[in-house]
């Protein structure tokens, strides 16, 4: 904890918020638009005196720096799997007694005009919370909002996640797109039958 305010205060970084006593929790971190939001990860989880957890792509666990990887909380996602991305860290929560599983839903630091859904399906299907951590540049405040539970109506949850995000600045206010859902789209067969 005393590292974590350290890491902070010498950011001049204030934290807002508190964690649940849940013990494994989909943690997803928004707007999303610079490296910097990583180290405010940790710090935030020092302070808290939790242990968070990431996603890389498997290559980054391999020797030398594997070791180093999981030891910050990396958990390394098989994309040539047969398992799918949601199915890989259902099981991840599923192997652990607590897990604080962090995933930032636009997937980029990069603007984009949708959020991935991977965040919501992987709390829906492993039945824990969403606790929605924020990074705000204007007030130089950090930390946890609300927790959701999802219910899933991923659309109705959605607008609950963009009101609570809505006054959020992030770093770089150009790279941060719309808070919402990519549109649905037919299906082969749905199109055929048109």
């Amino acid at each position: 904890m005393c590292l974590g305010r350290a890491i902070l205060w010498l950011c001049g970084w204030k934290v807002e918020g508190e964690v649940p006593s849940e013990p494994k929790l989909v943690v997803i971190g928004a707007p999303h638009t610079t490296n910097w939001d990583f180290i405010l990860s940790f710090g935030v989880a020092f302070y808290h005196g939790i242990q968070i957890s990431w996603i890389g792509k498997k290559s980054l666990f391999t020797p030398p720096f594997g070791y180093f990887m999981r030891f910050i909380g990396g958990i390394p996602v098989d994309r040539k799997s047969r398992h799918n991305f949601v199915d890989q860290m259902a099981e991840a929560f599923q192997k652990k007694d607590e897990l604080f599983l962090c995933i930032a839903p636009e997937g980029t630091r990069k603007r984009s005009e949708y959020w991935k859904t991977g965040f919501y399906y992987i709390a829906l299907q492993a039945k824990v919370p969403i606790i929605l951590a924020f990074f705000d540049y204007k007030r130089k405040a950090c930390g946890f909002k609300s927790v959701i539970v999802p219910s899933g109506d991923i659309e109705s949850d959605m607008a609950i996640l963009c009101e609570h995000y809505k006054d959020v600045t992030p770093k770089y206010p150009e790279n941060c797109g719309p808070m919402q859902l990519k549109p649905k789209t037919d299906s082969p067969k749905e199109k055929l039958a048109k």
